[in-house]
């Protein structure tokens, strides 16, 4: 393509050289206008990688040939417009118009000192400086062109390539929370339900009367377990997401949560601080698994039979903390944390709260969350209602403040 622009170029520069000659009754040598024609016909070889080069030397070949009293025609400019289009193609716009100006400065100077066949002043200064502009004005939108082309085809590659990771993120997010939600109802109900299962194997030798009762409590939290674990998986084969769901445990569910615990062997005593109020469901998921899972773990690893669970409702938080006086039997696998205290970091960083689990310095282990609440607003109504009563007024059922004593959570 560049030999055959070049060789085009070439015949388009002799052809001006003899118009000069012979059109116009000059007289002139032919030889000196090819010669320079061949030169900068030439130089256009270097176009892509020297173009300011390329450009000084058409420059200077086309003011030898004014000189010479060749008349600048398009034609014989037709190298250097060459030079200049590609200077204003490959370089920024400021070397194109230093190019530009100081070789249209360079062949008005050679028109106005040199004019040798006594062109029209006119005709010998604005008709090259106007081939001059030119290309260099269409080098120099052709790049504006392909700079902004290639801008927006790397936009759109970084808009793909972040909705790709975006969508990975996610993907990755929603596999770790249907484990997280998985691990937490296998893992509490298989607890319960192997618990349940050693003190029914004890009570057939030993009292063989109430071995009956147990077995029934093993085939509820089966049962309990098997309804969870269909509900989870459902969601994941549900393909219309507009079928409404069954509602998310929550605290308000603690009681039931606190009397399978017992058939366990797991006698839970429960304290609460403060005004009870709704947290968001969010919130009130991630709080109700928290403490599902770490009496699950008291109930897997802690040799003891009692546990406490306080919650502290303040203006702006909500303070759990589940712990229990035995001594750790394995709390965490030999490689690291468990997979339970992982969710409950998770479950707690999920809902904007904080989550700390550790040995208590008396002896047993503690797990201390603390989630904010939404602002507490009393309405006229409950306020009147307050008056009456002489109660706090409760926008969903749950245990009152204090120590709760739960005849059915003792050991069985």
């Amino acid at each position: 393509m560049d030999i055959a622009l070049i060789l085009g170029l070439l015949a388009f520069s002799v052809a001006g050289t003899v118009f000069s000659s012979f059109v116009l009754d000059q007289q002139l040598a032919i030889w000196p206008g090819v010669l320079q024609s061949a030169i900068g016909c030439a130089a256009l070889l270097w176009r892509r990688s020297h173009p300011r080069t390329v450009v000084a030397v058409n420059a200077l070949c086309a003011a030898v040939d004014a000189s010479l009293g060749y008349l600048l025609t398009p034609l014989l400019q037709g190298p250097l417009m060459a030079a200049l289009y590609s200077l204003g193609l490959f370089t920024d716009r400021k070397n194109t118009r230093i190019g530009a100006v100081l070789t249209a400065a360079l062949l008005v100077a050679t028109a106005l000192v040199v004019n040798p066949s006594h062109h029209n002043l006119l005709l010998a200064t604005l008709n090259p400086v106007a081939w001059v502009f030119l290309p260099a004005v269409l080098g120099t939108a052709v790049q504006l062109r392909r700079d902004y082309v290639a801008a927006v085809r790397a936009r759109a590659e970084d808009a793909e390539q972040t909705r790709e990771e975006e969508a990975r993120r996610r993907v990755a997010q929603e596999r770790i929370r249907i484990a997280r939600e998985l691990h937490d109802v296998v893992a509490h109900h298989l607890a319960l339900a192997n618990a349940q299962a050693g003190t029914a194997a004890h009570l057939v030798r030993v009292h063989s009367d109430q071995a009956g009762a147990m077995l029934d409590s093993l085939k509820e939290t089966t049962a309990s377990a098997l309804r969870e674990m269909k509900a989870t998986v459902g969601l994941l084969r549900q393909d219309n997401e507009s079928e409404p769901l069954g509602p998310a445990p929550g605290l308000d569910q603690l009681e039931e949560l606190m009397a399978a615990f017992a058939t366990a062997g797991l006698t839970v005593r429960i304290e609460i601080e403060g005004e009870a109020r709704p947290l968001p469901p969010g919130a009130d998921l991630s709080a109700y698994r928290i403490v599902q899972e770490a009496l699950t773990n008291v109930t897997k690893h802690a040799a003891t039979t009692t546990a406490h669970v306080r919650l502290v409702y303040s203006a702006d938080r909500l303070t759990l903390t589940i712990s229990n006086d035995g001594v750790s039997v394995s709390v965490a696998p030999p490689s690291g944390r468990g997979f339970g205290l992982i969710g409950m970091q998770e479950r707690a960083h999920s809902a904007g709260g904080t989550l700390h689990a550790g040995p208590r310095p008396e002896g047993g282990f503690e797990v201390t969350c603390t989630l904010p609440l939404p602002p507490h607003h009393t309405t006229d109504s409950q306020k009147e209602a307050e008056r009456h009563d002489h109660r706090p007024a409760r926008r969903r059922p749950g245990p009152p403040s204090g120590h709760l004593p739960y005849p059915h959570r003792h050991h069985p």
